[in-house]
């Protein structure tokens, strides 16, 4: 199987993640203009299951090092096994309150909210669990993310003073998602031997494997998450299955995009944490946050007609965001 063999690759790969975690909303936002998220959701969550299978019959079942997918699945302990399917159900239910607070929102402030809320346990606790990387840098790097996700929730409520009901409910959303969001990586990693991909310890998985039964996760407790938001919708009239056959090829098929752009960085992210750890490569990976910031804010005018002052404090927050990340990208040397 492929397997990432310096540092800098590493960083890469993270890199790519943050690129891709901070634009698969893009895809939802697109097909808003006439789709309803809890029906796009399926298609997205489609496409997260068809990458994983992609990548482990291809990346995870080819070349010398590490054991190709079949037979490291066929023996992966249950309790592995449970762990990963564990953080797809968790992640499922983050993702699921995040769509939502985009959908109320917008991408400029449900990803800082929401996934800087994520970046910030989430470092802590996957740090805990595998102490790598410089501590000090590693959360001074959190702590400049940290401040700058207050930049935007001020900056957002000085923009949106006049629908203050909107805001708090998109906030909260937000808040709620990213505290879920920052448990599922942990779960996904403790299925994984993150010390050794060569030759995994046997019951642990590779990655392409404990991304597989995570994805499993993901689709199987959709059934649970989507099937009660389309009955009790958050915003609308309640939804039928049959609503979802409704949508063409092209808003199917964005959705499925979605999923895929997500997934890539997922897979990537996992496979450069044997050499970057789990709290750096999951750090830089919701780097996101900044990513999906400069979409809103340069591409979809989420903040458009927002005065001067207001835009200084969204550069602000931009300056600290990177330095954040160039700190965590320093901690892991």
């Amino acid at each position: 199987m492929f397997i990432v063999t310096s540092y800098t690759q590493a960083i890469i790969f993270c890199i790519i993640t943050m690129i891709c975690w901070g634009s698969w909303a893009n895809t939802q936002k697109l097909a808003n203009k006439s789709w309803r998220y809890e029906l796009f959701y399926w298609d997205y969550v489609l496409g997260i299951f068809l990458l994983s299978l992609l990548f482990a019959f291809t990346l995870g079942s080819h070349g010398e090092l590490g054991r190709p997918f079949v037979a490291d699945l066929q023996q992966a302990k249950g309790s592995n096994i449970c762990n990963a399917l564990l953080g797809g159900i968790i992640f499922n239910a983050a993702n699921i309150l995040l769509s939502s607070a985009i959908s109320l929102a917008g991408m400029a402030v449900a990803f800082p909210v929401g996934i800087g809320t994520a970046l910030i346990l989430g470092v802590l606790i996957n740090y805990i669990a595998a102490m790598q990387g410089n501590p000090s840098l590693l959360f001074a790097g959190v702590a400049c993310i940290a401040v700058a996700i207050v930049i935007n929730a001020f900056a957002y409520k000085r923009m949106m003073k006049n629908q203050q009901k909107l805001s708090s409910k998109g906030i909260f959303l937000s808040l709620l998602a990213g505290l879920l969001m920052s448990l599922f990586y942990r779960f996904i990693a403790s299925a994984m031997d993150l010390n050794n991909f060569e030759s995994p310890a046997i019951g642990k998985m590779t990655p392409y494997t404990a991304v597989f039964i995570f994805s499993c996760g993901i689709l199987l407790s959709n059934f649970i998450f989507n099937t009660l938001l389309m009955k009790r919708p958050l915003a609308g009239s309640p939804l039928r299955y049959s609503d979802y056959f409704k949508g063409n090829f092209s808003v199917h098929l964005v959705g499925i995009l979605g999923g895929i752009i997500w997934g890539i960085g997922n897979s990537l992210n996992l496979i450069a944490a044997g050499k970057a750890g789990p709290a750096i490569s999951y750090g830089l990976g919701q780097g996101a946050t900044l990513v999906a910031a400069l979409w809103g804010v340069f591409i979809w005018r989420e903040f458009k007609g927002a005065s001067k002052q207001t835009m200084l404090w969204l550069g602000f927050m931009f300056c600290l965001f990177i330095l954040g990340l160039l700190l965590l990208i320093e901690a892991g040397k």
